[in-house]
């Protein structure tokens, strides 16, 4: 729409802007102005329009150096109320006009609004030629300011909605920290609650034991009574009794006929000593009464002596037990109170750990995505850590990639080429399952330990595919079974079959290891008597001492509880040892037998370590044969000569027939580096004979 300008009829300029001080130099007028903030009118003399009504300047084309600027100086006289300058009312109701237009559209914006203002601005600019480049600088600095603003603000859109998604992401792990700090507050509440009942429940019985106590004394008092009691009329009944034996014997005396004839004067002296002594008995007596009166007899005064000291035994025992448990339940305060430091300090470090480090996998996602849904991704996950989840995860994605190769190209006749894959162009990829290379794999086990004449494995392997499957196939079913063999590692058939087939790992390594395992399962069903497949807990105990009698006692008990013992069982509890040896039908065996094969390995690395350190701890230094040979007896005193020279064979690869003797100059020429006698060492069936140092002879 176009826009018209709102100026009035005559011609306005920006001459009549000029500041009081600069009016009154250019007309050379002595007075000063009074600085007044009055505007000039259309007319060309000083308008009384008040400049705090509207704060606009309302000019006309009138200078104020000409004639008729002079007449009308009478300015001050007229009266305030006068209306507003027109053009500052056309300009007004331009913008009202420009506003109410915006309100009505339904897309305006703030930067919309300013379009108006712009405009008025741009008008003054215009009609005021000698402000013009102040007031465009001041335009064009507004103008820079809003752009640099508009900028700015479009920067900081992206920092916002990322600053949301921070907040969202910090409220998260906010909520799941308070989640566990409540599960964690519960636990330690009910351990509190715990033990404040077992706190309320010793108490209880230490007012119960004191109320016993109480009462025994109470009842010993009463027993007291009773006797006092009893020897006060005992004393009063002794009394009677020797009063009534005074007088029976007077009675007897005045009654008896031969007592006149006696002599009076000597029945005189004889009841006169008579009285005598009863006077000095009655004295011994009441000195007696006086000296143990308050005595008890023995009998009496032992038994209640004796039920003193085994109540005074219970209160000792009661008051060390709640001694004990005073000093039970401080240590648990101070246990409790250092569980609070050591959950805040790890709650820091969590803290800390979520900040910095990389977030745990969900490994429960992988349900829907591998075949046969979470049933079968909860039985490939058992008892596997993060590393191995994620072979078992590449495991079941190179699957799925090799079902869907028809062909795999051909490796060539190079020579680091094995000699089964030797093949130029496309071979056909023959899509077996699992199971069936499983299979293959231990027919050409069985086939292997049945041959008569010995050539080298790959060479052994390419023959048995010709003979099960012709010439023509077997180099496809040699790249289809190395192609799978690499890849599944986790299956315990496969991953050995790949070792020995790419030399990683001697022939005698897995066939020792399964002798070792058919060797104990012979020895168990020898111990099992009866042929029932049962063995008890003391049995397996004793049967792995006698058949690995170099094992540690901890290895021991590894057995056991991976067999299924437990530390609450007894040594009569009866286990299925047949169980320990099946496999399924992926060739995995039981964990038993994967203890069996780990324990293994340990062990070769530890006896490989005990030789590094009888040789030299640098990789580079180099071994002699006479050098090895002296480590190897020195580690290992019970290895007989047979066994050294295969180990000797081993390491520096030479048949047994061109090994120098011992003593020979030759054996200090042959040297090679320490790191490769390791690596060759590996690769075989090494492990200890016997004892480092041999047990004295008795």
């Amino acid at each position: 729409m176009a826009r018209t300008h709102p100026r009035s009829s005559g011609v306005i300029t920006d001459k009549y802007l000029l500041p009081e001080s600069k009016i009154s130099q250019k007309c050379k007028i002595s007075q000063k102005w009074k600085t007044l903030p009055w505007q000039f009118s259309v007319g060309g003399h000083l308008s009384p329009w008040p400049t705090y009504t509207s704060g606009q300047t309302i000019l006309q084309n009138r200078k104020p150096c000409s004639d008729d600027y002079g007449k009308r100086a009478s300015w001050q006289q007229h009266p305030l109320g006068i209306a507003k300058p027109k053009y500052l009312e056309q300009l007004e109701n331009y913008l009202r006009k420009e506003l109410l237009l915006l309100d009505l559209g339904t897309d305006s914006t703030q930067e919309l609004r300013l379009q108006p203002y712009r405009e008025i601005f741009e008008f003054f600019i215009e009609d005021f030629k000698t402000y013009k480049p102040l007031l465009s600088s001041i335009k064009n600095a507004y103008e820079a300011m809003l752009v640099h603003q508009r900028e700015k603000i479009q920067a900081l859109e992206p920092l916002k909605a990322k600053l949301v998604s921070m907040n969202e992401e910090c409220n998260q792990r906010i909520l799941a920290m308070q989640a566990e700090e409540r599960d964690e507050i519960s636990v330690l509440k009910r351990e509190k609650m715990n033990l404040l009942k077992l706190i309320d429940k010793k108490n209880e019985e230490k007012i119960s034991l004191q109320s016993e106590v109480s009462k025994l004394r109470k009842s010993l008092a009463e027993e007291y009574l009773h006797y006092l009691s009893e020897r006060d009329a005992r004393k009063i009944l002794i009394g009677d009794l020797n009063e009534l034996r005074y007088q029976r014997e007077d009675v007897s005396l005045s009654q008896s006929p031969g007592v006149w004839g006696e002599d009076p004067v000597k029945l005189t002296l004889a009841l006169k000593m008579t009285r005598q002594d009863l006077t000095r008995t009655q004295m011994e007596l009441n000195t007696m009464k006086a000296n143990f009166g308050d005595v008890i007899p023995r009998r009496d005064f032992e038994m209640q002596e004796k039920i003193n000291k085994d109540l005074q035994e219970q209160l000792d025992s009661l008051r060390a037990d709640y001694e004990e448990v005073c000093k039970e339940h401080e240590l648990l305060l101070q246990l409790h109170m250092s569980t609070l430091k050591e959950r805040d300090q790890f709650f820091s470090e969590l803290q800390e750990i979520q900040r910095t480090s990389t977030p745990r996998p969900d490994w429960v996602k992988c349900e829907d995505v591998v075949a046969g849904g979470p049933e079968r991704w909860r039985m490939l996950a058992e008892g596997k850590n993060s590393d191995q989840l994620v072979d078992v995860l590449l495991e079941e994605i190179g699957e799925g990639l090799l079902r869907e190769k028809d062909f795999f190209p051909g490796l060539g006749y190079g020579e680091n080429i094995p000699s089964f894959l030797r093949f130029d162009g496309l071979v056909e990829n023959k899509k077996p399952s699992k199971k069936d290379v499983i299979n293959l794999l231990k027919d050409a086990w069985k086939e292997r330990l049945t041959e008569e004449e010995k050539e080298t494995f790959p060479d052994f392997f390419f023959n048995f595919l010709e003979r099960r499957f012709g010439l023509s196939d077997a180099i496809a079913w040699a790249y289809t079974i190395f192609e799978n063999i690499k890849l599944f590692r986790s299956n315990e058939v496969m991953s050995q079959f790949y070792a020995v087939l790419m030399g990683k790992m001697t022939e005698s390594t897995y066939i020792n290891q399964k002798d070792r395992i058919a060797h104990l399962l012979k020895e168990m069903t020898n111990a099992d008597t009866q042929n029932e497949g049962l063995l008890t807990m003391e049995q397996f105990s004793t049967i792995l001492k006698n058949t690995f009698p170099l094992k540690k006692e901890e290895q021991i008990q590894e057995l056991m509880e991976t067999g299924g013992w437990q530390p609450n069982s007894s040594n009569s509890d009866l286990l299925n040892y047949h169980l320990l040896f099946t496999e399924n039908e992926e060739g995995q065996s039981e964990p038993f037998v994967q203890k069996l094969w780990e324990q293994y390995k340990d062990e070769k690395e530890q006896y490989l370590q005990e030789l590094k350190q009888e040789l030299g701890r640098n990789p580079h230094d180099e071994v002699t044969l006479s050098k090895l040979h002296g480590a190897l007896m020195t580690i290992d005193p019970s290895l007989d000569k047979q066994t050294v020279i295969a180990y000797l064979s081993q390491a520096f690869e030479l048949p047994v027939s061109e090994l120098p003797e011992e003593d020979n100059e030759k054996q200090e020429g042959t040297v090679i580096q320490l790191q490769t006698v390791l690596e060759r060492l590996r690769l075989a069936d090494i492990k200890r004979m016997g004892p480092r140092e041999p047990e004295p002879a008795s």
